[in-house]
């Protein structure tokens, strides 16, 4: 449940923020910490395949391209790459999904995931990242994957202080740029108090051939669009409790200056787009998220950390004349124009204590509780038709865990409790399933998911680990129940809502020294009854199929520091997950882009040319990759193909009286390539055959005062 191994991006033990001009990252293994295992913990101590993305280095890599997807997609060994869209289908983690966390609070959606979470906040609020690979309990439902979670900011520094922060990016062709500007708040005395106001306008960019980008205009796009972010934090200490408020309001939405122009992929035509106006509303995200924090760090003898929060997330799609979506009743066939949008609002509460030294010196207990309430659905805006009916979900789940140090050895165990309810009313689906009537009713889940876990301190700054841990996760309800079509059905006998169970077996060596580290970690990932989205070649319309799935890979981290000012970095993530074409049939297929990344290899090399400048190139490849071909399951075509490709990035920053300037070169050949996702083309649509963006370049300034 609670453990977790090793690939590790260092990060100061107080979580300082480093400014650009500020030293080089934390020498010291002991320093590091990870709090996504609800108790700060060095990490040469957790059993499990973690990394810890420190500031500067989501300052470079936001220097190169304005999207978290793509500093996971760099900096994350398991992490698939990055769409470059607004939607996020496809960008997994080890054949599965992530659960994805701000400030510890949800911000996945898993009853009715519509690939728009990764899309909550301004980059620039975002201190660190810590990315725990494999399925987890550690945070509750939906972790089978992993967990990334995305850290706001906090003041360090005693006194008042302003920043502003101006980005322009380009291509040098029209109506390309992205404009950025930022203004942030920050003071610490008797409180503290961080206020953030930020936004953002991009336009459409090209590819390596000076061709329009194509607009994802159903799914979603960041292209075309206008992004604003308030974030406010307030915090106060007193003795040894704090209390900490958080308040973050995101909104992006389309411009709806620019539509798509199809492509045709028998002929290698790319999806385009042209100056016009789309029908019906540009797709957008709004997210609001609060939270209220309590820790006491001597109570009982132990840590205790109470969270509250809410959030409340809206995601609305593309118009679209989509098959589904036609009602005679409403409209001639073919001619109905209509919208989805996804509500999730959720409401929260996470408490967890951390007692050392319970009964011996060295053994530790962490226990605590969390409560979630969620409420889904998914509309049709236009119409106001009910398309996934609201889908209620509470679980409770307690958890314990103890851990044992001695020596070199540490020793780790744990358990939670899963219960959780569904409860769903009577409805109608629509026209295109027959209007067919659906009982409503309530299901329970209850599962026992644990982990194990070792770390052994081998001497000469060599460790080892071993763990075996449980995540625990829904198959994606909402499709489920939209696309009954059968008669006399009820919400409580759907056996395809059954739970999905992953279990994690990994083993992971470990080395650190004078002239730099590595990481490297095996893992066998199975559930015997798991989840996989199969597409209709003729309808584009996705079902949930409850088949096994058993992912296994390796992964591996490196860092050479030879010189003083120099370092040399590598990482390397191979994954080979398997399937059934159905139940009960042999697991003779290859998980597809939705689900599995291809191999991937990042080589980066950095220099401190001077006190306050530092310089990166970059390089990722991603290999080729030709799967179930000719297959065909019912009516989904399961044959993918993907030619490999390898990109560049430079990015430089340097601190002056003046501020802080940066450079950052996207795609720094220029190379023309379609990207891994359209490549595969898992939806059998022409509209989505994407070219990747070409060269960019990116100038920022940022100033503290």
């Amino acid at each position: 449940m609670l453990g977790l191994p090793l690939l590790v991006a260092a990060q100061p033990a107080d979580g300082s923020d480093a400014d650009a001009s500020s030293a080089a990252p934390a020498q010291s293994l002991e320093r590091v910490v990870v709090t996504a295992t609800r108790g700060s913990k060095a990490i040469e101590k957790i059993p499990g395949a973690v990394t810890v993305i420190a500031s500067e280095e989501i300052r470079t890599q936001t220097l190169v391209a304005e999207d978290l997807s793509q500093v996971l997609a760099v900096l994350a060994p398991s992490y698939a790459p990055s769409r470059q869209k607004l939607t996020s289908f496809g960008e997994s983690m080890r054949g599965r999904s992530a659960l994805l966390l701000f400030d510890g609070v949800p911000q996945s959606n898993p009853l009715r995931n519509g690939a728009r979470e990764g899309y909550f906040a301004d980059p620039s609020l975002v201190e660190r990242i810590e990315v725990i690979s494999g399925a987890s309990a550690v945070q509750g439902l939906g972790a089978t994957g992993g967990i990334i979670n995305f850290i706001s900011r906090t003041p360090r520094e005693p006194g008042t202080r302003h920043s502003v922060e101006l980005k322009y990016g380009t291509q040098g062709r029209s109506q390309d740029a992205l404009w950025k500007a930022g203004y942030t708040l920050e003071h610490k005395a008797d409180f503290d108090l961080l206020l953030h106001v930020g936004g953002t306008r991009r336009g459409v960019g090209v590819d390596g051939n000076g061709q329009r980008l194509g607009l994802e205009a159903v799914q979603g796009d960041t292209q075309d669009s206008r992004a604003g972010d308030v974030f406010l934090k307030l915090g106060r200490d007193f003795g040894e409790q704090r209390l900490q408020f958080s308040y973050n309001r995101f909104r992006l939405e389309g411009e709806g200056d620019w539509k798509p122009v199809p492509g045709d992929r028998k002929t290698g035509l790319l999806t385009g787009a042209a100056p016009g106006t789309p029908p019906g509303q540009p797709p957008r995200n709004d997210v609001r998220t609060a939270s209220l924090e309590w820790t006491h760090q001597n109570l009982g003898g132990g840590q205790l950390r109470a969270q509250a929060y809410k959030q409340d997330f809206s995601a609305l799609y593309g118009a679209t004349a989509a098959t589904t979506f036609q009602d005679a009743a409403i409209a001639p066939p073919g001619t109905l124009m209509d919208q989805s949008e996804v509500v999730a609002d959720k409401a929260g509460l996470k408490l967890s204590w951390v007692r050392p030294d319970l009964f011996v010196n060295g053994l530790e207990l962490t226990t605590g509780l969390d409560w979630l309430r969620d409420t889904s659905q998914q509309r049709l805006a236009t119409t106001d038709r009910i398309w996934v009916p609201p889908l209620k979900f509470q679980s409770t789940a307690p958890f314990a865990q103890l851990e044992y140090e001695q020596g070199p050895l540490t020793l780790r165990g744990g358990l939670r409790y899963e219960s959780a309810r569904l409860r769903v009313d009577s409805y109608k689906t629509l026209a295109y399933y027959k209007n067919t009537a659906v009982q409503g009713g309530e299901r329970s889940f209850d599962q026992w998911v644990k982990s194990l876990g070792a770390v052994w301190r081998l001497g000469g700054g060599w460790s080892t680990f071993l763990s075996y841990n449980e995540g625990f996760g829904l198959p994606d309800v909402g499709l489920v129940l939209r696309a009954v079509a059968t008669p006399n059905q009820s919400v409580d006998r759907l056996i395809s809502l059954e739970p999905v169970v992953t279990d994690n077996r990994e083993l992971g060596l470990a080395w650190r020294g004078r002239l730099g580290s590595f990481s490297a970690s095996v893992y066998d990932s199975r559930s015997d009854l798991g989840s996989q989205i199969r597409v209709d070649a003729n309808t584009g319309v996705g079902a949930v199929q409850r088949v096994p799935v058993h992912v296994k890979g390796l992964e591996f981290s490196g860092e050479l520091k030879p010189w003083q000012d120099w370092s040399f970095s590598a990482s390397y993530a191979r994954t080979r997950g398997k399937t059934a074409a159905q139940a009960g049939a042999p697991m003779d297929v290859d998980l597809g882009a939705r689900s599995q990344g291809p191999d991937k290899l990042v080589l980066a090399a950095a220099w401190q040319f001077a006190p306050r400048g530092q310089a990166r190139l970059q390089a990722t490849r991603l290999a080729s990759r030709e799967i179930n071909l000719g297959r065909v399951v019912g009516t989904a075509r399961l044959e993918e193909r993907f030619q490999g490709y390898t990109l560049v990035d430079f990015a430089a920053t340097y601190g002056t009286r003046w501020g802080d300037f940066g450079v950052g070169i996207e795609n720094l050949f220029d190379r023309q390539y379609v990207g891994y996702y359209a490549q595969s083309n898992p939806a059998g649509t022409n509209d989505d055959y994407f070219a990747g963006r070409g060269r960019t370049l990116t100038l920022s300034w940022r100033r503290g005062f």
